[in-house]
C-alpha cells in the first residue's frame, strides 16, 4: 500500500500545483513582460521536452551562466522536469572559474545569458564536456558589442524544439540529485555541493513559513538566483503561487521604483543590498511592510534600525551552501519589541535556532560534546538532517571528511548562548564575507604568492561600507624586490575574480606569527576593525 500512502517529495509539484490552481494569476514579473502560472510551467514544459529532444538524459548536468531573469527561474522546474541536474553558476567568476565548474559537474550544456559570452570565449574551445552553448538574449541586457565566433544557439530556437507534450511532475526517487551548487573555494577549488529533491522541498516549504509567504505576496530577486538556487525561494515563491520580480542587477533606484511599481513585499540578500536601499536617495517609509531576510553577515544594529524606519522587517537567518541555504534563524521572542532599540538589535544579530523544517543545530568541542549554554565557550557549529547536502558531487573523500561522526561539519565557530540561540565567533578558514558572497583567503593568498616578488602574505576580511568585508593583504616582498599595491592587485585579478582581489595592500617587514610559524591573523583583525562592530564579534 505505500503506492497509496507514500509520494516522493520534489519541488517539481509546486509548479504543477500553482498552475492548476492559480492558471491566470501572475506568476513572472520583468520589465513589461508578464507571465502566468500557466504559462510558466508550459514554458517548462516545452524546455524539459526541448532538454529530452537534444538527448539529455536522466542525471545530467546542465549549466546555466544567467543573472535574475525569467530563463533563470524556469530552469528550475524545466531542468529537473527532464530528469536532468541543474548547476546554476556564479555570474560573477572568472572565465577559469566558469570553466572548472563546467568541466567538474560534467555538463553537457551551458546556457549563457549574451552579455556573459565575450569573456568567456577563450575558454569555451577547451570545455570537455560541454557539447553546445545557449545563448539568451535579454532584452534589458546590453548587447555584447562582439559575441565572438562561437558554437552557440538561441534559447529562442532551443525552445522551439521542445513539445507541449506533458511531463509528469513527479520523480521515482526523492533523494536524486535535483541540483548540483558550488562553493567558493573556501580550500582552493570549489566543491559541487548536491541537492535532493527531498531536501529542496522541505527548505521551501521551510522559507514560506519563515518569510510568511501568501498568495499575496511579491518577492523581488535581490538575491541571485545562482546562489543556494536563491535560497531555494526560486520554488517556495512558486509553491505558495506568489509573484516573482526578476531583478537583473541590483540597482537602488530601481528597486525604490519596483517597490512602488509593483508592491513589492518580501527579498532576501546580503546586508550590502540593505544598506544600498536604505542609503538611496529615493528612500522614504512605505506604505506596507517590507519583509526582508538577511544573511551572510550579522546586519548592523544601525542598518536594522533604518529598516525598522522606513517600514521593513527584518528576518536574520544563517546557512551555508552545504544547507540548502538558511538552515536557522533569528527567532522574534515576545518582549523584544520593548527593548531599546541598540539592545533588541544585538539580540536580533544573533544567528538564532533552527528552523521549522531542519534538526537541532548543535555547537560541540573537539569530543563532539555540547558546549556550555554561557555564550562565551565556543565549539564548531553543526548540523544534520533533511536539510544538509547528500555530499560533495565526485569528491567522496571531502565528503566523508564534512560528515564525520555523523554530523556536517560546517567550519564555523560559534557560542551557545542561555537562551538556546547560536551566535557566530569566528570563520574557521578565516572566509571573508563580501556582499553576501564567500572569498576563500587561502585562494587569495596562492593568488598574490604567484607573484614572483612576493615572499609571504596574509590576507584578512576589513570593514567596507559597501560591501560589509572586502579583503586586505599583508605582503613581505623578497630581498631587494620592489613592487606597488595597484600592480600587485591587477596581479590578482588576472587569476581569480575581481571581485576577490584585495582592496588594499599593506607592505610590512614580517607578519605575526606563534612560535610553532602558525600566522596569527586575528592580531591583524585587530587593528583593522578597532571602532568597528564586526561580524566575529557579533
Amino acid at each position: 500500500m505505500t503506492e497509496v500512502s507514500y509520494t516522493p517529495l520534489t519541488p517539481l509539484a509546486f509548479l504543477q500545483r500553482s498552475a492548476e490552481v492559480f492558471p491566470d494569476k501572475t506568476a513572472i514579473v520583468y520589465g513589461d513582460r508578464r507571465t502566468s502560472y500557466r504559462d510558466f510551467a508550459a514554458e517548462a514544459t516545452r524546455l524539459a521536452r526541448a532538454l529530452q529532444a537534444y538527448g539529455i538524459r536522466p542525471g545530467d548536468r546542465v549549466a546555466y551562466l544567467c543573472p535574475n531573469i525569467p530563463e533563470t527561474l524556469v530552469a528550475h522546474f524545466a531542468v529537473p522536469l527532464a530528469g536532468a541536474v541543474l548547476v546554476a553558476i556564479n555570474v560573477r567568476l572568472s572565465p577559469e572559474e566558469v570553466h572548472y565548474i563546467c568541466d567538474h559537474s560534467g555538463a553537457r550544456l551551458l546556457v549563457v545569458d549574451t552579455e556573459l559570452l565575450p569573456p568567456l570565449a577563450p575558454v569555451l574551445e577547451r570545455l570537455a564536456t560541454v557539447e553546445q552553448v545557449i545563448a539568451v538574449a535579454d532584452p534589458l541586457g546590453t548587447p555584447p558589442a562582439v559575441a565572438g565566433d562561437l558554437d552557440q544557439r538561441s534559447y529562442a530556437d532551443f525552445l522551439s524544439t521542445g513539445s507541449d507534450e506533458p511531463l509528469p511532475w513527479t520523480v521515482a526517487d526523492e533523494l536524486a540529485t535535483i541540483a548540483v551548487d558550488y562553493t567558493s573555494g573556501t580550500t582552493g577549488q570549489p566543491k559541487g555541493v548536491m541537492y535532493s529533491h527531498r531536501g529542496a522541498y522541505l527548505n521551501s516549504l521551510g522559507e514560506i513559513i519563515h518569510s510568511r509567504f501568501t498568495p499575496d505576496s511579491v518577492y523581488l530577486w535581490t538575491l541571485p538566483m545562482f546562489h543556494c538556487n536563491g535560497w531555494c525561494t526560486t520554488w517556495a515563491v512558486t509553491g505558495i503561487a506568489a509573484t516573482h520580480v526578476c531583478l537583473r542587477a541590483v540597482r537602488a533606484d530601481v528597486i525604490w521604483q519596483l517597490f512602488a511599481q509593483e508592491a513589492v513585499t518580501h527579498l532576501n540578500g546580503a546586508p550590502t543590498v540593505l544598506v544600498a536601499i536604505a542609503n538611496a536617495p529615493e528612500a522614504h517609509r512605505l506604505d506596507r511592510e517590507l519583509v526582508i531576510t538577511t544573511a551572510g553577515a550579522p546586519p548592523s544594529p544601525t542598518i536594522i534600525g533604518r529598516m525598522g524606519e522606513l517600514g521593513a522587517r527584518v528576518v536574520h537567518v544563517y546557512g551555508l551552501t552545504e544547507t540548502y541555504g538558511p538552515i536557522t534563524l533569528n527567532e522574534q521572542q515576545p518582549g523584544w519589541a520593548e527593548l531599546a532599540p541598540a539592545e533588541r538589535a544585538a539580540l536580533q544579530a544573533r544567528q538564532g535556532v533552527a528552523m521549522i523544517q531542519a534538526d537541532l543545530v548543535r555547537v560541540v568541542d573537539d569530543e563532539m560534546r555540547d558546549v556550555p549554554r554561557d555564550g562565551i565557550t565556543m565549539g564548531e557549529i553543526i548540523m544534520r538532517g533533511n536539510n544538509v547536502m547528500t555530499g560533495y558531487y565526485a569528491d567522496p573523500e571531502a565528503t566523508a571528511s564534512a560528515f564525520r561522526g555523523g554530523w556536517f561539519h560546517s567550519g564555523d565557530l560559534g557560542v551557545r548562548h542561555s537562551d538556546g540561540y547560536i551566535q557566530l565567533r569566528d570563520r574557521a578558514k578565516d572566509i571573508i564575507i563580501s556582499g553576501g558572497e564567500n572569498i576563500s583567503t587561502v585562494e587569495v593568498e596562492q593568488a598574490i604568492d604567484s607573484h614572483p616578488a612576493v615572499l609571504e602574505v596574509a590576507v584578512i576580511g576589513i570593514p567596507d561600507e559597501t560591501w560589509g568585508e572586502r579583503p586586505k593583504a599583508f605582503v613581505v616582498l623578497r630581498p631587494g624586490a620592489e613592487l606597488d599595491g595597484a600592480e600587485l592587485i591587477e596581479h590578482v585579478r588576472a587569476r581569480i575574480a575581481r571581485y576577490k582581489a584585495p582592496a588594499a595592500v599593506d607592505f610590512v617587514e614580517a607578519l605575526p606569527k606563534t612560535s610553532t610559524g602558525k600566522m596569527q591573523k586575528f592580531a591583524l583583525r585587530e587593528k583593522e576593525w578597532a571602532g568597528h562592530v564586526s561580524r566575529i564579534q557579533g
